[in-house]
């Protein structure tokens, strides 16, 4: 297996890891960089940074705004890339990159994976990259680049299924809540209780985080019961609203979900 910063992770902290995801180039042009810096600075654990793309089916309407603001600031996934050089004399968490597989086609799959080499990003999350596909057409230019490639079970993946996504899998499996688009639940009780414990009895050699509806506290640490950590990214991004300056915005968020 590949070793490399989210493994390190997993291996060093067993339980309550926090994952902050947020779009790229939201809610300023050129916030990327210091949202990294601040959501290491105040605790967290790993970050998925959110790729801007025009069509995100997956995501509720918090992202799907964030990823027009973005889009409409300019971003693209070559102004990422460039907003990301140097980030890793600067911070030592594992980066993930998270979006949609369209626009790394056209950026080209091995150009995409020479730049995130370049600048340091340990995997990446395509949900509408099947597994099968994955491993006929990625999986050798993606391991060459030492990138793992993050896969999402729901409560509708069959267990032939899981034992398959766990095989093929290196870093941590990523557990959608329930089979909607991403977006705060309110309530503990909106998630599927009996899928978490289905899958907690499976014993699956990778570590699993939870997302998809992991807004605060509450949420946060009743997903940690069934999994090592959580991801939290709708209500994240919605935090970043607002005049507050950013810094202050960040470490407001990241608190009330670690440590109040």
């Amino acid at each position: 297996m590949i070793h490399n910063r989210i493994n390190q992770l997993f291996q060093d902290k067993t339980n309550r890891i926090l994952s902050i995801y947020f779009t790229a180039g939201y809610p300023g042009a050129n916030d990327t960089a210091t949202i990294i810096r601040e959501l290491e600075k105040n605790g967290v654990n790993l970050i998925e940074i959110g790729m801007p793309f025009s069509d995100p089916v997956a995501d509720g309407p918090m992202i799907q705004h964030s990823s027009q603001v973005a889009l409409l600031n300019g971003m693209s996934i070559k102004k990422l890339f460039e907003q990301l050089q140097g980030i890793r004399q600067q911070v030592k968490i594992p980066l993930i990159l998270m979006g949609y597989l369209n626009p790394v086609l056209q950026f080209g799959v091995e150009n995409f994976c020479v730049k995130c080499a370049e600048t340091g990003i340990d995997g990446l999350i395509l949900p509408d990259l099947p597994l099968d596909v994955y491993q006929e057409e990625f999986k050798t230019v993606f391991e060459k680049y030492h990138l793992h490639h993050i896969l999402l079970i729901t409560p509708q993946t069959s267990d032939k299924r899981l034992k398959e996504i766990d095989d093929a899998s290196a870093g941590f499996i990523y557990m959608v809540s329930s089979s909607s688009t991403t977006g705060a639940k309110n309530k503990v009780s909106d998630f599927h209780q009996d899928y978490f414990e289905r899958i907690q009895k499976m014993q699956l050699k990778n570590p699993r985080l939870i997302g998809f509806g992991i807004s605060n506290r509450e949420t946060f640490e009743n997903a940690c019961r069934y999994a090592q950590g959580a991801i939290i990214g709708s209500a994240f991004v919605k935090a970043l609203e607002g005049e507050a300056i950013l810094e202050e915005k960040i470490a407001a968020f990241v608190n009330s979900v670690k440590f109040c």
